[in-house]
């Protein structure tokens, strides 16, 4: 088929520069500018974005948490419309609706044929190389390549990606609530139905009242847990989990979390525990709020140094198990379908996270209400 010729220029949100002092809305690290898109080559698919999530993934790339090659056009929990496809495309057509992947999965890879894409060797090795999935760099600035984060570039009107970096989904899906299924819900909901494979009757605990953490919620909800306590310092964060199913909260300001979150259990540990934080500190407490033959898992990304005390003997005399899961161990072309199919049918009302829209040029802003704790998730709309 005649395939149509990309659009060349669209609005973009690219950061200058990592570990800028906050508050971001004065020191703007980041900045909106026009940018130009390459033609499209093999494999590459132009995007019209509808919807962006503000995920701690992007802040943890402002505050240098993980550092990245600049330039980068940021935003990786996307949403929006097929404009174009390079030669070599057979996933997706021109008028698509798409859900972005933050992992591009060759499906070649050992990683890929083992059933586990979110650890795909060639997408993750692009990835913080700041490219897409073959290596190239598709956005321009001044005539100045730009590099992408996660191979999505979402804060933007309109981006370039591999098609391996999307997942087709019903026409009829709203694109402002799709953006969600790019990032937390793969995160939080596969945490509890993939790697943790919570049981109906069962207790959680989920630590991080976030956009992760409440998915996990859900997540523990859409599986029949009859116990669900989540650990959140913020009270409407708190308020707002009781509302979507949790049995109890606690406040970890409050000190002794572990022994406090036993306490919502009747004096037992939990089955399961999912750290949706990032911090040491609160993946220790969450192993200590299991009880015996308990998991842990821990999906929160920390800093590379970070390190946790982990008793030796509790694993093995108590037989408790603490696995990581990265991307909720997911596999995106069946998950996320299967996500919105649970949002379809009334189980999964992933919209009452969404604290409220804004535009590209209330970015900074938005990840300085995000880093102090105020919202569950911001959808820009570029």
């Amino acid at each position: 088929m005649e395939r149509t010729r990309p659009t060349k220029t669209g609005r973009a949100a690219i950061l200058v520069r990592q570990a800028a002092p906050r508050p971001y809305a004065t020191s703007r690290p980041i900045q909106i500018a026009e940018v130009e898109l390459d033609p499209l080559e093999y494999g590459e698919v132009q995007v019209a974005v509808a919807s962006v999530g503000v995920c701690h993934s992007d802040l943890s790339t402002v505050d240098a948490t993980w550092v990245r090659p600049l330039p980068m056009v940021i935003g990786h929990e996307a949403a929006g419309t097929v404009e174009a496809i390079g030669p070599g495309v057979s996933r997706v057509q021109p008028g698509d609706k798409v859900v972005f992947s933050f992992v591009p999965m060759c499906g070649h890879c050992v990683e890929c044929a083992s059933g586990r894409p979110a650890l795909c060797e060639h997408g993750n090795r692009a990835n913080m190389a700041g490219t897409l999935l073959r290596g190239a760099r598709r956005m321009r600035h001044k005539d100045a390549p730009l590099f992408t984060q996660l191979g999505v570039g979402g804060f933007a009107e309109r981006t370039i990606c591999a098609e391996e970096s999307l997942v087709r989904i019903p026409a009829d899906t709203p694109l402002q609530i799709a953006a969600l299924f790019g990032c937390a819900a793969l995160t939080g909901l596969g945490a509890v139905l993939n790697a943790a494979n919570v049981e109906a009757g069962t207790s959680v605990a989920v630590f991080g009242g976030g956009g992760v953490g409440l998915m996990a919620l859900l997540g523990a909800v859409v599986a029949g847990a009859i116990s669900i306590v989540v650990v959140d310092p913020v009270e409407e964060k708190r308020a707002l989990a009781m509302e979507l199913g949790a049995t109890a909260t606690v406040d970890p300001g409050e000190g002794e979390v572990p022994a406090r979150v036993r306490a919502a259990l009747g004096g037992h540990g939990a089955r399961y525990a999912i750290e949706a934080v990032g911090s040491a500190q609160v993946l220790e407490d969450a192993l200590a709020s299991t009880g015996t033959g308990g998991t842990t898992v821990a999906v929160g990304l920390p800093r590379n140094e970070a390190t946790c005390a982990v008793p030796h003997s509790l694993l093995v005399r108590q037989d408790r198990t603490l696995k990581g899961s990265f991307m909720g161990s997911s596999v995106p072309q069946r998950d996320i379908p299967r996500y919105i199919a649970l949002w379809r049918s009334g189980r999964l009302p992933v919209e009452r996270l969404i604290t409220g829209t804004i535009g590209l040029d209330q970015l900074n802003e938005s990840l300085d209400a995000l880093a102090d704790g105020h919202v569950v998730r911001s959808v820009c709309i570029p």
